[in-house]
């Protein structure tokens, strides 16, 4: 046992002595950055190679060959002084290179052949205190930026072909350098310079001195810190070593001991550990499978949330599943399997089963089968597009279905506290089955939710008392009814489509408010559906339906629907049409179109 502790703390020293060698890597490693830097800002500027730089070494640190013109802190790690003046540079100034020299304080290209303009990305050298560009051919307007430099103190761009130098500007450099301590004036040719030079240059100076201790002292306290982490490590490893020691020692001797004490608490806690990692379903065992199964398949994912992520799991026997991921619920695990549990045993052919979940305290995982027809939203998406046909009876029978499946959820129960409202039905929560049979999705999740968020509410499906109620879930059906008359979609644009289609009746354009596929014909059986969408999505609760009362007005339009078309064939067989029947079916409170067949 010892030998064992000895050797772990042993990798936990080499581990230590890594961590610290990283640090020390990463304060030190600076000097590649500043090297690549400053050749990029040196191949700007002379193109020509007057200074005879040797290209091949652009590795080295400048720091290190001292090359003249160039200044460094005392560890030879930063770039603090470029002077290169009268040197026939004929360049340009890459101001992007320069300002990732982050310790720059002077830069001085005077009396040299630079052309182009001062590039406005030059304010990120916010460490600038000296800037010498005059006795050049620049152009351009002065960037304004330059005011952003609130530590320059001296500033010369005279004899250059500027064309926006004018009093005004060293009047705004003046006013917005608040640490300016030499104001900056006008020379009588217009250019901008700064007065008592020499005093600044000192300051300059002796600001440099001042920068040399700050970086060694940026340098020495990482250091420091990280040998008194190193050495906080070991005395804790040290400290946790003895304590397994001990440990394993009293275990040993409980079990040679005569006495056996029966561990009780450890036997439950690794029952509840069993308990909260295993895989429960709701389906037939042949049906069923592991989490090593899990682990092991491929996975697509198909949507992401801020509490949730949906993929697609094609395990190796090609079983295919979708697979809700729930991050970050605030509810304990014994409410999460009794909630689980409720919805799994729900069946009904228009709700989406419940395969299985699994429970962990950082995630929970729900199991359905994956329906390939995809959702009502990529339907509908589809036949407004023109790529797939959504004719008037698939709708109705969707209606039927998706109302039957809400009227089984609030009658099922015998108990009203059982009942568990959806709260958060939308087309793409509307599954189509292997025969276009619409499956009801996410049901549950949403008693899961914390109801203070949000998120939890869908733009344009939500009633206005936003509450997880049957009459809630009512509205969100009426919006939904809606899309199916109209032929137009709510989700992602927020439109609220009951407000729109009021406004249409009012205005007696009711005919106008029907999809295409919505015919003469069918709008017998039309009419009564926008009446009791409209019902649905009423503004007060208590003009509401309930979910009973609409799957009875939608299954008699249905009945309605194939009686007529029953009729219609054999009045065609027999050559005698039937096709005036329009004003018997439609409420009084409804304009009826013409009868004219």
């Amino acid at each position: 046992m010892q030998r064992k502790g000895g050797f772990d703390l042993f990798l936990n020293w080499l581990t230590c002595i890594a961590v610290v060698s990283a640090l020390i890597k990463t304060c030190m490693g600076g000097e590649l950055y500043e090297s690549k830097s400053f050749f990029s800002f040196i191949r700007s500027v002379d193109p020509q190679n007057e200074l005879g730089i040797q290209w091949n070494h652009l590795s080295q640190n400048p720091c290190l060959h001292k090359p003249n013109g160039v200044k460094c802190n005392l560890q030879a790690t930063s770039i603090l002084e470029i002077r290169l003046e009268n040197l026939n540079l004929s360049g340009v100034i890459d101001a992007d290179a320069l300002c990732k020299l982050r310790k720059l304080q002077v830069l001085s290209l005077s009396r040299n052949l630079i052309h182009g303009t001062i590039p406005s990305s030059i304010s990120y050298c916010t460490g600038l205190r000296y800037l010498n560009l005059s006795s050049n051919s620049l152009s351009g307007r002065v960037p304004h930026t330059l005011t952003k430099l609130k530590y320059l103190k001296s500033l010369d761009i005279s004899n250059n072909h500027f064309t926006n130098i004018g009093p005004y500007i060293g009047k705004e450099f003046d006013h917005s350098n608040k640490y300016l301590k030499k104001p900056v004036s006008l020379q009588s040719d217009g250019h901008l310079n700064t007065r008592r030079k020499d005093e600044q240059a000192a300051g300059a100076s002796k600001d440099s001195s001042e920068d040399n201790s700050i970086d060694l002292l940026v340098v020495l306290i990482p250091l420091y810190l990280g040998f008194g982490f190193l050495f906080v490590f070991l005395y804790y490893m040290r400290k946790r070593a003895d304590k397994i020691a001990k440990e394993k020692e009293a275990q040993k001797v409980l079990k040679e001991t005569p006495l056996k004490l029966s561990p009780i608490n450890a036997i439950q806690e690794v029952k509840q550990e069993d308990r909260n990692q295993a895989l429960v379903f709701f389906v037939e065992d042949h049906q069923s499978f592991k989490l090593d199964d899990l682990l092991e398949a491929s996975a697509d994912l198909q949507s992401q949330g801020i509490c949730s992520s949906l993929y697609k799991v094609i395990l190796k026997n090609n079983a295919t599943y979708a697979v809700k991921r729930l991050k970050k619920l605030q509810v304990s695990f014994e409410e999460f399997s009794q909630t689980m549990t409720r919805i799994g045993n729900l069946k009904h052919r228009n709700i989406l089963p419940l395969v299985g979940y699994n429970c962990t305290n950082e995630e929970k995982l729900l199991f359905y089968k994956y329906q390939n027809n995809g959702s009502l939203l990529n339907l509908l998406k589809g036949y407004i597009e023109g790529k797939r046909e959504f004719p008037w009876r698939l709708r109705l029978t969707i209606a039927s279905g998706l109302a039957r499946g809400l009227a089984f959820i609030y009658q099922n129960p015998k108990d009203a506290d059982e009942i568990i409202p959806h709260g958060n039905l939308k087309l793409s929560n509307i599954l189509l089955g292997d025969s276009m049979e619409p499956l009801i999705s996410e049901y549950g999740i949403s008693r899961l939710l914390d109801p203070k968020k949000n998120s939890l509410f869908s733009n344009g499906y939500t009633a206005p008392e936003k509450s997880l109620s049957e009459k809630g879930d009512v509205f969100s059906f009426g919006v939904i009814l809606l899309e199916l008359l109209t032929g137009k979609t709510v989700e992602k644009t927020g439109v609220d489509l009951p407000k729109w289609v009021k406004s249409m009746v009012r205005e007696e354009w009711t005919g106008e408010v029907f999809d295409k596929e919505v015919t003469e014909t069918a709008l017998q059986w039309a009419f009564p559906l926008l009446n009791i969408a409209l019902k649905c999505a009423s503004y007060s609760p208590l003009d509401r339906p309930t979910t009973s009362e609409v799957l009875e007005t939608i299954d008699e339009a249905l009945s309605a629907h194939d009686d007529r078309s029953v009729s219609s064939m054999s009045s065609w067989e027999s050559g005698h049409p039937d096709c005036c029947i329009l004003h018997t079916v439609i409420p009084e409170t409804w304009d009826t179109p013409g009868s004219n067949c």
